[in-house]
């Protein structure tokens, strides 16, 4: 057996399928414990006392330290290369933070607890992308990602539900209802040491099997990679797509506030609005790998369409808002992603991972501050002001489709 192959047979002892579903499995597992707790937060909040604009603002802050905290998070994983490291200690801090939810006696202390769990999402995150990244290179792009999201969507199933049972069986405490997560936070932990024992350096998935790719060496970033402008083309389209996105922290403020749907409801809600984003995930990362990202050309249309169903007085419109919700963020989760993989070198994916995060997380701060703003003011402006967003946002990926193909061609002219 020569070098290369000793090398292969003694950090990969798992194939590549097994790899994505068992960290799909481990996705599972946290999305229990976190969505499990976002399935209440605007009900928390608003027990708290807090108005729809505050709920607006703090939720959206939480998806902005989730995505743009990646910023630093992601370049730190490219230079060190510690992409387990990092994963682990972001899933840690969620672990922490869900449980504690619960018990929040103030509007401060839960919104901490709320941006914390995010900073948690932002820790992990960029490793997480690139480890998977090194293994879809095998399975193939969307599919891989897309199998990723429907088992981790799972877990955002089960969590609503079982948080839901809790509140039932309590009296609707949220204390009890949330420390009980602390249970599949252990266990995705575990599983997360033990898949890293059994690939340690999951970069080899990518690597042409031979010497010189050198694949398991440190690859520090020695220089500033500077990113192609069709990445940058195509973080303005998902950029706008994200501006023009509802929470559902504040779909559920509304449900609750207007009397649309009991409490203990609305993680019923959540659990078939997640049940609908791994069924979209799978559907178009299959399609991703066979048109390619033609596909995300649906993504504007869901989001243009969520308020003006979402934020309705009937129940079934509300239901039917908050399911399309649930389609679109199953695209933003699986296939957004999945391109970025196509579009960036692994030796600085991490990096573009980040980056790109922090562009959406910028666009989520503004979003779900406006999206409360409007909300209080008019549903009428909430619609418009989506619709033309996600018309800027059609704008951007007929460029970016353009500019795609543009280089695509001029790599196979040469």
């Amino acid at each position: 057996m020569g070098r290369w192959e000793w090398l292969v047979s003694g950090t990969l002892r798992v194939g590549a399928w097994r790899f994505v579903a068992t960290f799909g499995v481990v996705s599972l597992l946290a999305d229990v414990v976190y969505e499990g707790a976002r399935s209440v937060t605007g009900p928390i909040l608003a027990m708290l006392g807090a108005t729809a604009v505050v709920v607006g603002i703090v939720t959206g802050i939480g998806e902005a330290a989730a995505l743009l905290l990646r910023l630093v998070s992601g370049p730190l994983a490219d230079r060190t290369r510690r992409f387990w490291a990092w994963a682990i200690a972001g899933y840690a801090i969620t672990m922490i933070a869900v449980p504690t939810l619960g018990f929040a006696g103030t509007i401060g202390v839960a919104s901490l607890l709320i941006i914390l769990e995010r900073v948690g999402k932002a820790v992990r995150s960029p490793a997480k992308d690139a480890l998977l990244s090194f293994a879809t290179a095998q399975t193939g792009r969307g599919k891989g990602f897309a199998v990723h999201e429907a088992i981790d969507q799972f877990g955002a199933v089960l969590g609503p539900l079982l948080v839901a049972g809790m509140l039932a069986v309590t009296g609707v405490q949220y204390g009890p209802s949330l420390a009980v997560l602390a249970v599949p936070g252990i266990a995705a932990l575990g599983l997360l040491f033990w898949l890293r024992s059994r690939a340690p350096h999951p970069e080899l998935f990518e690597s042409e099997y031979h010497p010189a790719a050198h694949p398991i060496e440190a690859e520090p970033v020695k220089a500033r990679m500077r990113l192609p402008r069709v990445f940058w083309i195509y973080a303005g389209f998902s950029a706008a797509t994200m501006t023009g996105f509802a929470t559902f922290g504040l779909i559920s403020f509304h449900i609750v506030d207007s009397g649309i749907l009991a409490a203990p409801i609305i993680p019923l809600l959540y659990a078939a609005v997640m049940l609908v984003d791994a069924l979209v995930a799978l559907g178009t990362g299959w399609i991703y790998d066979r048109i390619g990202p033609r596909v995300l050309l649906v993504l504007p249309i869901l989001c243009a369409a969520v308020p003006a169903l979402a934020f309705a007085d009937a129940a079934w419109a509300v239901v039917a808002g908050a399911l399309l919700w649930g389609a679109a963020l199953g695209i933003q989760e699986s296939t957004l992603r999945a391109t970025i993989a196509d579009l960036i070198p692994r030796s600085h994916r991490a990096t573009a991972y980040g980056v790109y995060a922090a562009v959406l997380g910028v666009a989520a701060a503004i979003g779900g501050a406006l999206a409360g703003l409007l909300y209080t003011e008019s549903l009428t402006a909430l619609v418009v002001v989506t619709a033309v967003i996600q018309a800027a946002a059609l704008i951007f990926f007929a460029v970016f489709l353009r500019r795609s193909n543009s280089e695509q061609e001029r790599t196979w002219s040469h």
